[in-house]
């Protein structure tokens, strides 16, 4: 704590005003503002990282993710569901942290505004105190002053009637005289009196506003330090979350490491092979002759291999003359 600096810089020459006192108050107030704005700021860092949560949760567990792979890649998939559904609880309960430390950071606002509140009341009651003895000093200063021209004024007239004849004259004016001073005798001593009042309540004013500066200085060092331990508290919860998701994040490396590309090809082959027999060739066949077709379908025929059946049988005779015939000409000799 840096201490008398509040109590010796906040005043001013005119012992009506409150200047240094205000000030002190409006930064109290600008501080409490900040606290409340940080709180607000975790509460809406707390709904944020509870909507992330949630809805990394319910990717995690509704949308699919490599759902047909099997083996040691189907095992790493598995831990990286796990994992990942992990990391939304995680942040799910970062929000719940956040909340509560909003929570702390209102109830410590609470309790510095019910504190300065009794201090306030008293400054409050000093500064009415003070005002109210200061116009009652300055009327009977007025007063005082009023008396004593009144006095003046009758002194001078009893020395203009020095020369004058009618004695009952002079006598009301040294009546006059004698009244105005007793007049300037009396709002003399009270002008003492409001002064030496006043004075007392001057002294009584200054020494609340020096508690005052105490006080409020004390609390405002309170403040920045909560303040600033609360910031620091919260980057080491963002810290912390990150770290919790890199070691999570890690075991899904470590499945990852464990994944065997051999493994897994060999583990299909085990559990899903239809056969270790590829299919016969096909032969070509040989509508009129079945036996002499050994050649398989789609490849060349050897030299001796015939290509085509016996030719049909005609339906007409040799003998017919229609049989030799191609366009009306004749390949049998006649």
């Amino acid at each position: 704590m840096t201490g008398a600096l509040f109590k010796a810089n906040f005043w001013s020459s005119d012992i009506l005003s409150t200047a240094g006192y205000d000030c002190i108050i409006q930064h109290l107030n600008n501080g409490r503002k900040n606290c409340k704005e940080f709180e607000d700021f975790l509460k809406e860092r707390a709904s944020i990282e509870e909507k992330y949560g949630k809805d990394l949760l319910n990717l995690s567990r509704k949308k699919p993710c490599g759902q047909s792979e099997i083996n040691t890649l189907k095992r790493a998939l598995e831990v990286f569901k796990q994992q990942i559904d992990s990391v939304a609880q995680c942040h799910i309960q970062l929000a719940q942290t956040l909340r509560e430390e909003a929570r702390k950071m209102e109830e410590f606002r609470e309790k510095q505004k019910l504190q300065r509140k009794k201090t306030e009341l008293l400054m409050d009651t000093a500064h009415k105190q003070k005002s109210l003895q200061f116009k009652k000093t300055m009327d009977a200063k007025k007063n005082y002053e009023q008396k004593c021209r009144d006095k003046d004024e009758a002194e001078q007239a009893v020395h203009r009637s020095a020369n004058l004849v009618n004695v009952k004259q002079q006598e009301k004016l040294f009546v006059k005289l004698a009244t105005a001073k007793t007049a300037v005798e009396d709002s003399d001593k009270t002008y003492m009196m409001q002064i030496n009042t006043l004075d007392k309540v001057r002294e009584d004013w200054q020494s609340e506003h020096i508690k005052a500066c105490e006080i409020f200085e004390a609390q405002e060092c309170e403040r920045i330090n909560f303040f600033r331990n609360a910031l620091w508290l919260h980057l080491n919860q963002l810290s912390q979350q990150c770290v919790t998701s890199d070691d999570m994040y890690e075991e899904v490396r470590k499945s990852l490491e464990a994944c065997s590309i051999e493994k897994d090809i060999a583990y299909f082959v085990s559990h899903r092979k239809t056969g270790q027999t590829p299919p016969a060739p096909i032969m070509y066949e040989n509508f009129y002759c079945p036996q002499k077709n050994t050649a398989p379908q789609g490849k060349a025929p050897g030299p001796n291999l015939a290509r085509r059946g016996p030719l049909p049988v005609p339906k007409t005779l040799p003998d017919d003359p229609d049989y030799s015939l191609v366009d009306n000409y004749s390949l049998i000799y006649q």
